[in-house]
């Protein structure tokens, strides 16, 4: 039998139309998830579009409760005079921790790029499971909103956050572009450009590469290059997930626009973070010497970009890396109970037991590596059955945070609603095409017009 989903047509109402059944060859494919799990995860996406509906693109978020002009001098004095500054920040870590909902109380709700490319991902991963044009046109939809939410860099499309962001060394101000949601907006264009092969789509992407190659200094290190976080001049770099987006982004990009400069450009920073890896296979979050955690989604982030670059390369470098740490991963960055665990090195204590966006990033990155471990399957398998059971709400949104006592139920696009969209589609039969353990990320894309 066909699948019903609630679809929104032009005039606002609401109409439910019935998707195809997917097919007995895709169901039983390399896919390997059995057929009342795929209903499981079908009905759960269904319902969290239901919700997504309802509630809006607009939402709060994990920064909230820093983004208003109080949030930002009181993290400002935290990093600049710790023993003061924990005072100053001390109501909104209890508040995070304690009171959740009282986000409201200090920023409005907002609309996040990175959140928006995901859900862009996910209704195309969606389209490609059902066929529905449906689910299509609401994967263009939202590349039509990061059109117009874009921020111009100097050579290209860029996207960031929408709040001033404070950090160990400065303030990143709204509407600055970011390299870590750089790649996601990217893939977002492809992944419909792949479907439907509109050439608006393709020049976006040739935009969002040339901002990439031009826009993000390189420093040098004892073994290549780390890329900055962002284009402002004081940005020095460091933060390892960053020069792994920029290095995967500049390979796709090389692969997709038959640019062999790209690809060349991305080779110090692929460096770059293959020597920051540790002896045991983990990665700090930055190699400044502050910032020593390692953390559950920051290494999917790493893991992910080295398995996306080994799938268009073949590097044996990033094959070894991705090896020990997969290892690394599945040994410490789970609990006793096979749960994802927010840290390995924590930073400082922590206020909540398990993170809605480490589930999102676990599903991610397995789906990438399936096939090279075994124990990563199985983790991964545990974990969506514990999101479809204990994490789903009953209006369709998924709880944010498992806290000391209790959730944190105040539903944030970016953190993590659109990222778990993303994987649960991902999941689906049909929605990547495999041919092996390496294939996850080898797209066909169709010839990319001569510039």
């Amino acid at each position: 039998m066909g699948r019903s989903a609630v679809q929104t047509v032009a005039d606002g109402k609401k109409v439910v139309v019935t998707d195809p059944a997917p097919r007995v060859a895709d169901v039983t494919s390399a896919e390997r998830i059995d057929s009342r799990r795929v209903d499981r995860i079908v009905r759960s996406v269904r319902r969290f579009i239901e919700w997504l509906d309802a509630f809006g693109e607009t939402s709060y978020d994990f920064q909230t409760v820093y983004a208003s002009r109080l949030g930002r001098r009181a993290k400002s004095l935290y990093y600049e005079h710790p023993r003061v500054g924990k005072l100053a920040v001390a109501p909104m870590v209890a508040c995070e921790a304690f009171l959740p909902s009282a986000r409201r109380m200090f920023f409005k709700p907002q609309r996040f790029p990175i959140a928006d490319a995901h859900y862009a991902m996910g209704f195309a991963r969606l389209y490609r499971h059902t066929g529905n044009v449906y689910h299509l046109d609401r994967a263009r939809h939202f590349l039509e909103v990061l059109l117009r939410t874009s921020c111009q860099g100097r050579s290209g499309y860029g996207w960031g956050y929408p709040f001033d962001w404070v950090t160990v060394d400065g303030t990143i101000p709204a509407g600055t572009p970011l390299i870590t949601t750089l790649p996601y907006v990217y893939e977002a264009f492809a992944s419909v450009y792949k479907i439907d092969h509109q050439l608006r789509w393709l020049q976006v992407m040739r935009s969002i590469a040339s901002h990439a190659a031009a826009d993000y200094a390189n420093h040098p290190t004892a073994a290549g290059e780390s890329a900055s976080y962002s284009p402002l001049s004081w940005d020095r770099g460091q933060v390892v997930n960053a020069s792994a987006y920029r290095a995967f982004l500049l390979t796709r990009a090389g692969r997709d626009l038959h640019r062999s400069d790209y690809a060349e450009a991305a080779e110090p920073n692929l460096r770059f973070v293959l020597a920051a890896q540790n002896a045991d296979g983990s990665w700090p979050y930055a190699t400044d010497g502050r910032r020593r955690f390692v953390d559950h989604f920051h290494t999917c982030f790493v893991l992910k970009s080295l398995i996306k670059i080994e799938a268009v390369t073949g590097s044996e470098s990033c094959a070894h890396a991705i090896r020990t740490g997969l290892r690394y991963y599945e040994q410490s960055l789970f609990d006793s109970d096979g749960w994802p665990r927010p840290f390995a090195v924590a930073p400082r204590r922590v206020l909540y037991r398990h993170e809605l966006y480490d589930y999102a990033e676990c599903l991610n990155l397995a789906t990438l590596a399936q096939g090279r471990s075994a124990r990563l399957d199985a983790l991964a398998t545990r974990a969506v059955e514990d999101l479809l059971s204990r994490w789903q709400k009953p209006d369709g949104s998924f709880r944010s945070r498992q806290l000391l006592w209790g959730w944190d139920e105040v539903p944030m696009h970016r953190w993590a609603q659109a990222q778990l969209f993303r994987s649960l589609c991902g999941l689906l039969p049909g929605a990547e095409k495999r041919s092996g353990p390496n294939a996850a990320y080898r797209p066909s894309m169709p010839p990319a017009p001569a510039e």
